[in-house]
């Protein structure tokens, strides 16, 4: 039986053959990469970072402390812009709030039962909306693969719309967790819904159970972005997340983003890398040496 979340997935024209995909790929990587790989990109890519601690060890002092350094970075590096974001638990959204000194660094939260999404969504909600309360800029939640995976779309659909309410003023980020739908066609779908329902960011991995950022994930994403915004006029973001570890992997998504989505998206506004490795690569590279600042 047809549906409107059925509908609007048949409806897109994104390129969903996983074959197609990667040749799509493959062929903007060869073109584009080398031209990319330089310092203003180095530069450009540090400030779309989202720094992320999310470990169970993770604590109040932890977590100050690993403010502390973003806070240190404009003191030690006036001539660089500082990352976008401190990605943490919801619980900790206070002490980022209150310990931040720095201006331009957003406060993210991962919520929603993160990484799984699997709770009751009442718990989803409250979880959401508490994080927001303690200070949260944005809130990065996991699509319900289960539902998604079943066929469920209007589920999907209903959780994804209750906790962008519940978000208020807060970006929301969606994370697909592509490694675990693993095809185009799905990765697609996914990102179809995600739009339908609110999101504001498409993102597409925890980095914790499955496989985490592809390429050819980043290229669907995207695509279905770039349609979005032809035939509704509004922006979507993206970001990628899980094992973009070394300053050329950060190029590589920057490349897919720039050929597929413009340079429109070459901001933080609308392009994120959740990382923490990252961070000290592509510092080590801008500044010609090796660093572990963070």
């Amino acid at each position: 039986m047809s549906n409107k979340y059925q509908d609007a997935i048949e409806a897109s024209k994104v390129l969903a053959d996983d074959n197609k995909v990667k040749e799509a790929v493959d062929k903007i990587i060869a073109e584009h990469l080398t031209e990319n790989m330089n310092q203003d990109v180095y530069r450009f890519l540090f400030n779309t970072i989202d720094l992320t601690t999310l470990r169970s060890v993770d604590s109040p002092s932890s977590v100050a402390a690993f403010v502390e350094r973003v806070n240190a970075f404009d003191q030690e590096y006036p001539h660089l812009k500082n990352v976008a974001a401190i990605c943490v638990f919801p619980n900790f959204a206070q002490v980022v709030r209150t310990v931040l000194d720095v201006t331009g660094v957003d406060v993210a939260c991962v919520s929603g039962a993160f990484p799984t999404a699997q709770s009751f969504i009442e718990a989803k909600i409250a979880e959401t909306a508490l994080a927001v309360e303690g200070g949260a800029d944005e809130i990065d939640i996991v699509l319900n693969l289960g539902n998604f995976l079943d066929g469920d779309f209007e589920e999907v659909y209903d959780e994804i719309s209750e906790q962008k309410h519940a978000c208020r003023n807060a970006l929301l980020k969606v994370i697909l967790e592509t490694g675990a739908l693993k095809t185009a066609e799905n990765i697609k779908a996914a990102s179809v819904l995600s739009i339908m329902a609110g999101a504001d960011f498409l993102k597409t991995s925890t980095g914790k159970e499955y496989p985490g950022a592809s390429l050819e994930a980043a290229y669907v994403m995207c695509s279905v972005i770039k349609e979005y915004h032809e035939a509704t006029g509004k922006m979507i973001g993206f970001k990628c997340s899980g094992g973009v570890r070394t300053t050329e992997d950060a190029v590589k998504y920057y490349t897919i983003v720039k050929e597929v989505l413009g340079e429109e998206w070459l901001t933080n506004e609308y392009f994120r890398i959740g990382a923490s490795s990252l961070a000290n690569n592509l510092l080590g590279d801008i500044l010609g040496q090796e660093t572990k600042f963070f």
